[in-house]
């Protein structure tokens, strides 16, 4: 891998609503555990990702994905000393239940069945529909996005299981769940919480973890940093939702959000502001700034051993037809 240095950008494309983006280079980032509203589709370009998924360690390595359904706890970091390179998209479940629907026989909500597949075709994929974002390019975009979609799908697809709430301990769970939503920002103590709730604090302790895969104080710092999103999407300050969601201030908020999201608050509320001047404008970007854009992302120059990040091409590799709706082309 050329460089060590950490980049990252994290944007949204406005031909592509319900979809975050990410393109990254991370070595020393390490991501505490965390849920995302939406799916991740991250394909690896170069090193290598490990992370916690369903009590065991899985690895990413180039040329495979990580994929992560909704509401499932995760962690993230790099297995070897010089990190890994990725891009990622994140669908909605809605867009990808969708899409499940008219190419898949999938029924039921839709997801992937392993965290991680070896599946380089698709990775190109996914850093084309990046790619395709970058240019301004919304018919490309979408297209290569559902491609994508579709092929690991069939590939990697399944039902995803009912979360029904069936036991008493999940019961319990769910109620102190919404204690602490209704008291994001002043919440209890376990004991207190235990007590309310009629049961004690390591019994509750066991169920919440049992029923969300993290103690309540995991949940509850992966749910502010949740709320404070939607409120920097809707061009709140850093340090007023930082303060509305029960963080001490914006430095506390800084070091949560970026752990999780994997980009300060800051950064991430300026690309909302450029998707946002984008509708207005109605311009597409010319090749001299999407040039500058990969250059400050993947670090990459001219001299840099001739590396590229993947072109925006219809890609002629292990992909058929069988594998896809169509045969997309720019």
């Amino acid at each position: 891998m050329a460089g060590t240095r950490e980049v990252a950008r994290h944007w949204q494309y406005a031909e592509l609503p319900g979809v975050d983006l990410l393109r990254a280079r991370y070595v020393r980032k390490s991501f505490v555990r965390h849920t995302h509203e939406h799916f991740v589709i991250a394909g690896i370009v170069e090193g290598l990702e490990v992370f916690q998924h369903r009590g065991g360690d899985q690895y990413a390595g180039a040329g495979s994905l990580a994929l992560v359904n909704p509401d499932t706890p995760h962690t993230g970091r790099a297995g070897v000393p010089e990190g890994w390179r990725y891009g990622a998209v994140y669908p909605s479940p809605e867009l990808v239940a969708g899409i499940a629907a008219e190419t898949t026989t999938l029924r039921g909500a839709p997801g992937f069945v392993s965290p991680v597949l070896d599946d380089p075709y698709a990775v190109t994929l996914v850093h084309q529909v990046l790619r395709a974002a970058d240019e301004g390019n919304a018919l490309a975009a979408d297209t290569l996005l559902r491609v994508a979609v579709t092929r690991l799908l069939r590939l990697n697809g399944g039902t995803l299981p009912d979360r029904q709430v069936r036991t008493a301990g999940a019961r319990t769970a769910a109620r102190a769940r919404a204690v602490l939503e209704e008291r994001l920002a002043d919440p209890p103590t376990l004991e207190r919480l235990a007590g309310d709730l009629g049961t004690s604090p390591f019994a509750l302790l066991r169920a919440f973890r049992d029923a969300y895969g993290m103690p309540p104080h995991t949940w509850l710092t992966d749910t502010r940093v949740r709320r404070a999103r939607r409120l920097l999407d809707a061009g709140t300050a850093p340090a007023e939702a930082a303060l509305a969601v029960g963080f001490t201030d914006q430095p506390h908020l800084n070091r949560h959000f970026a752990r999780i999201v994997g980009v300060p608050p800051g950064a991430y509320q300026r690309e909302r502001k450029n998707v946002q001047d984008a509708r207005r404008r109605l311009l597409v970007p010319f090749d001299g700034w999407q040039n500058r854009q990969l250059s400050q992302t993947y670090g990459t120059t001219t001299g840099e051993a001739g590396r590229t990040p993947p072109s925006s091409a219809t890609p002629s590799g292990s992909g058929s037809p069988s594998d896809s709706p169509g045969s997309p082309s720019e």
